[in-house]
């Protein structure tokens, strides 16, 4: 009865907001994009580093997708028709994922985060996760996984113990009932159980990763932001993006401006923490608190100028850019033969034909590029 009663709730409050969205939007993320920064002017000679592009942004940090399928079926990642998976042969090996990691580490890369679809269903992520903590004496400095925290609570420790050290744990709501809505399944209880798990495992923190979205949860920024106060939790805010089969519209997207003034009313003390090196997540934290609150705003204020991110899909193609439809695979190379210099080769290439910015976001609504389940977020 009482998810009942929020479902309902939660359908009301989002026909009362459409009429007045789509105005309030456009006049936010206009305000803001004008201090948007883009990288300098490409460099005529290229560099002999494999990470560095042709706007001398050096790409340090590899994401890689262990798998496309999901236990959840969220709105926003993937489609309501779902998606076509590829054949399990397809996918990448574990021994093809730790050659890739070892060769992007000896070229620089120091910080590799697993994504998926959902990483955790992976049989041998463990096996994954330590043969990446193995990669430590030869320079690499981070190892993290995104999740959706469904399946967390029995596989937390052990990888805490394998030698994960960042975890990303994605939660939209702070209400059961629209959990369901949102993801199509059931789970809120068994996700917060696995993030108090995590804490007790030895994890310091716990990154929430949370989409806003107008009409869905805009109305639960500041319970959010509660949550950091007594709760060693980082709480990121994230831009809703478009991608193939989302439904994105302007009138969804809350950008970071907006959320900022709605949990400023609550919390006006709410203070900047400088910038990390490479930035995505403009942090921000409420004096005293445990946590964190950050935003990350690749629409309205994207990073592209300090962007340091490459990934490789579960199906071992390699991207550049999150939002461009370049792809070039790393799996048939290393099927066919390829060395790890040709390898470097391959990924040097791609890396000189990254564009300076990604499109705008009523452009990106438009272009041909994977659901965000199958590229590993």
């Amino acid at each position: 009865i009482l998810h009942l009663f929020q479902t309902c709730k939660f359908t009301i409050a989002m026909s009362l907001s459409k009429t007045m969205a789509c105005n309030i939007s456009r006049r936010m993320y206009s305000a803001v994009q004008s201090t948007t920064q883009v990288p300098q002017q490409a460099a005529t000679e290229r560099t002999a580093d494999p990470l560095t592009d042709r706007f001398k942004r050096r790409h340090t940090y590899l994401r890689i997708s262990l798998a496309e399928k999901c236990n959840l079926r969220c709105q926003y990642c993937m489609p309501a028709e779902g998606v076509s998976l590829t054949p399990s042969k397809s996918l990448l090996t574990s021994t093809e994922i730790s050659r890739l990691a070892r060769a992007f580490v000896s070229w620089g890369v120091r910080k590799v985060r697993l994504t998926g679809g959902e990483p955790l269903l992976r049989a041998d992520l463990l096996d994954i996760v330590a043969g990446l903590n193995e990669l430590r004496s030869q320079g690499l400095q981070s190892i993290g996984i995104t999740t959706n925290g469904i399946l967390l609570q029995r596989q937390a420790r052990a990888l805490r113990q394998a030698g994960l050290d960042a975890l990303n744990v994605s939660c939209d709501t702070l209400v059961p009932g629209k959990f369901e809505l949102v993801t199509r399944r059931r789970g809120w209880d068994r996700v917060w159980s696995g993030v108090r798990h995590a804490l007790d495992s030895g994890f310091p923190i716990v990154k929430i990763n949370c989409v806003a979205m107008r009409g869905f949860n805009d109305d639960e920024l500041v319970d959010f932001v509660r949550l950091t106060l007594d709760h060693a939790y980082d709480v990121r805010f994230i831009e809703y993006m478009p991608f193939d089969g989302n439904r994105w519209s302007t009138r969804k997207m809350l950008p970071y401006a907006e959320m900022l003034d709605r949990i400023r009313v609550e919390f006006p003390n709410i203070e900047r923490l400088p910038d990390e090196p490479n930035h995505v997540s403009k942090a921000w934290k409420v004096p005293g608190a445990r946590g964190r609150v950050g935003f990350i705003s690749s629409m309205t204020q994207h990073f592209c100028a300090v962007c340091n991110r490459v990934r490789v899909t579960a199906d071992g193609n390699f991207k550049v850019c999150l939002h461009g439809g370049s792809e070039v695979s790393l799996r048939d190379a290393i099927r066919s033969g390829a060395t790890d210099d040709e390898l470097k080769q391959i990924v040097s290439d791609s890396l000189q034909r990254k564009k300076a910015q990604h499109a705008g976001m009523e452009t990106l609504s438009k272009l041909k590029n994977r659901p965000m389940i199958l590229i590993g977020g």
